[in-house]
């Protein structure tokens, strides 16, 4: 029977109402609830594809699309909701407001239709739209408006730089110790939304390191993936 599959195709679908539940909370100026809507998003999307390879979804529902669904909500959850919070909290100068919204949302539907925006080998290509993470970061450490447009603007023309970043539940490279920082840095992030709007600094600085470590290794093994590349072709010569 399908129905885990289907099961698992809810759960994903699930995000599109924290989305909406995120909006709300934006718009009524509760900032700490659209933050705790936002989580409850990307744990579901860090565990979904999981539970789909589990239940086959692939082979159960041949016909259904759990890929380009999973694309849609990610839209809505990682970019559409994160940039109306840009907005609402006027996180930027009223005069490039629009111009840096432009950005995000644009850079990101690019991103979301390349084919290879994830590689056979388990990357994401360019920037991937974790406008969710970097917003919350913006909000929390409370950076002027110019400095917090110039990041905003920088990471969305890194969505077009074909750098390879790492997919941290799949990419085989170090993946023990990533998910082990993962669900440690997820724990801090729960603390500091707990805390805000007061947010104990060390938590915040302590939250940095997964981060860093993801940045860092995703540029290691990009040039280690290039270097490979130009072995292959010398190789074929």
């Amino acid at each position: 029977m399908p129905w885990s599959a289907w099961a698992v195709h809810a759960l994903t679908a699930s995000g599109a109402l924290l989305g909406f539940l995120m909006i709300t909370a934006t718009g009524a100026g509760d900032y700490r609830q659209a933050f705790v809507w936002m989580a409850v998003a990307t744990a579901i999307d860090s565990g979904d594809g999981v539970l789909a390879r589990a239940a086959r979804v692939k082979e159960r529902l041949p016909t259904f699309d759990g890929g380009r669904l999973d694309d849609i909500v990610d839209y809505l959850t990682f970019v559409f909701a994160p940039a109306y919070l840009v907005y609402h909290a006027r996180l930027t100068p009223d005069s490039l407001t629009l111009l840096v919204i432009a950005a995000m949302l644009l850079s990101s539907a690019y991103g979301f239709s390349q084919a290879a925006a994830k590689t056979s080998d388990y990357f994401f290509t360019g920037f991937p739209s974790y406008w969710n993470i970097v917003v919350f970061y913006l909000v929390v450490v409370g950076a002027p408006a110019t400095v917090n447009a110039a990041v905003l603007i920088g990471l969305a023309v890194l969505v077009f730089v074909p750098i390879a970043y790492v997919y941290p539940s799949r990419t085989p490279t170090l993946r023990a110790p990533t998910l082990a920082l993962g669900v440690l840095w997820a724990v801090l992030v729960v603390l500091m939304i707990w805390q805000y709007p007061d947010v104990s600094r060390p938590v915040l600085y302590a939250s940095f390191v997964f981060p860093v470590y993801y940045v860092i290794l995703s540029l290691v093994l990009d040039v280690r993936r290039r270097q490979n590349e130009v072995g292959r072709g010398f190789s074929r010569k």
